[in-house]
């Protein structure tokens, strides 16, 4: 067995798939905001973690906004998106990605991933790039990064925007550049399941000034530069509070730590399951991938749910991979099929994966996964 407790496997208390880590100076920094009673969108948080986020990712300029799909909405918005564009996408990623498109009333041009990386695939981008196409938006899906420098170099010959959707890969590298780093803006989520979490908050990164200062403006209610209550374009409240971003600049304080565990607990998984019909979502080429979600695609579709349910019996939380956006009623008013999304829409199960899991429970997810299949192989016995 692998966690070597003979004979009987030993229930442990309920796992679930994530929960943050808060152990540095997260109450300390929300006590001084208390304290100095700067809790909203003014203080002197919002700016630090603003620099100090875009120093860790290596961009000049970043934007806080309220979560992950306020930073890609406003990333259209300032990048003057709207009505007859086309937006190239992937249709394996979490919805966010494709509803700020419709936000802008835009197109989303849905593209199809490759088996090995779980990524959108760069030759589906060439091939649907029309007069229409005005950006890209790369998904770095799952802590693992897209192609982005083919991807990059396909945007600039063909003049179309990159926007880059880094909610899930904070701190993943394509070859020894950080993603994010690559389009004209970049955009992050620090929803409490993230690798660093404000409990809920964004950001959005550029090396732009011009667009810093349209986002700036945009997300603070159309404010005018240089006088005080006047609003010379149509706005939005996107602002991060005080309080989230003191919570945020306690957690990039420990990001080096999560993501170096995050990344054992990823070859932990590969290496206790490297002998069951599962395959782990692995690195492909020069990257770092960051495992934000320690995944795997069982080799028979018919054993997804009944796995999933066994674990959930033995207190393992888990939930399925992204199903593909154009298979979903509000984006599949014509019929479209892209075999490899579908594939890891439907095959695919995310595992417990936050930095504080301990060796002994990611055992005992792992031997549990192997019971559920020495119980399949006695029954077809």
């Amino acid at each position: 067995m692998i966690i070597g407790i003979s004979c009987k496997l030993i229930q442990m208390e309920s796992i679930p798939i994530y929960q943050p880590s808060l152990n540095g100076n997260e109450k300390e920094y929300v006590m001084d905001c208390l304290d100095s009673t700067w809790i909203s969108s003014k203080g002197k948080y919002v700016e630090e973690f603003e620099r100090k986020f875009s120093d860790y990712i290596g961009t000049q300029y970043g934007a806080a906004v309220t979560n992950g799909t306020v930073a890609l909405h406003l990333a259209l918005l300032a990048l003057g998106i709207g009505e007859g564009d086309e937006i190239i996408v992937p249709t394996f990623t979490y919805i966010a990605s494709v509803n700020v498109i419709k936000y802008v009333n835009a197109t989303p041009i849905f593209v199809d991933s490759k088996l090995e990386s779980w990524q959108m695939d760069p030759e589906e981008i060439k091939k649907n790039i029309t007069p229409k196409t005005k950006a890209i938006i790369a998904v770095h899906l799952y802590g693992h990064p897209c192609e982005i420098e083919t991807i990059a170099k396909i945007a600039k010959e063909n003049e179309l925007f990159l926007i880059e959707d880094c909610a899930e890969a904070i701190g993943s590298k394509y070859g020894e550049k950080k993603v994010g780093t690559y389009g004209e803006v970049a955009c992050f989520s620090f929803f409490g399941n993230k690798t660093i979490t404000c409990g809920e908050g964004g950001m959005v990164l550029t090396n732009n000034a011009t667009l810093y200062e349209r986002m700036g403006r945009l997300k603070s209610q159309g404010l005018a530069k240089n006088r005080e209550y006047w609003h010379d374009i149509i706005g939005y409240n996107f602002r991060m509070t005080n309080i989230c971003a003191a919570i945020g600049v306690a957690q990039l304080q420990q990001i080096d730590t999560f993501i170096e565990r995050k990344i054992q607990i990823g070859r932990m998984y590969s290496s206790y399951l490297k002998n069951l019909p599962v395959k782990t979502h692995e690195p492909v080429g020069n990257v770092l991938h960051t495992f934000w979600m320690c995944s795997i695609l069982v080799d028979d579709l018919k054993d997804r749910d009944l796995l999933r349910n066994y674990l959930a019996k033995n207190g393992i939380e888990t939930r399925p991979t992204f199903y593909p956006i154009h298979t979903m009623p509000i984006y599949s008013d014509k019929f479209q099929y892209f075999p490899i999304a579908e594939y890891l829409g439907w095959h695919g199960i995310n595992l417990p994966s936050w930095p504080g899991l301990t060796d002994e429970q990611i055992s005992y997810i792992c031997e549990i996964i192997r019971l559920f299949y020495e119980k399949i192989k006695v029954s077809k016995v």
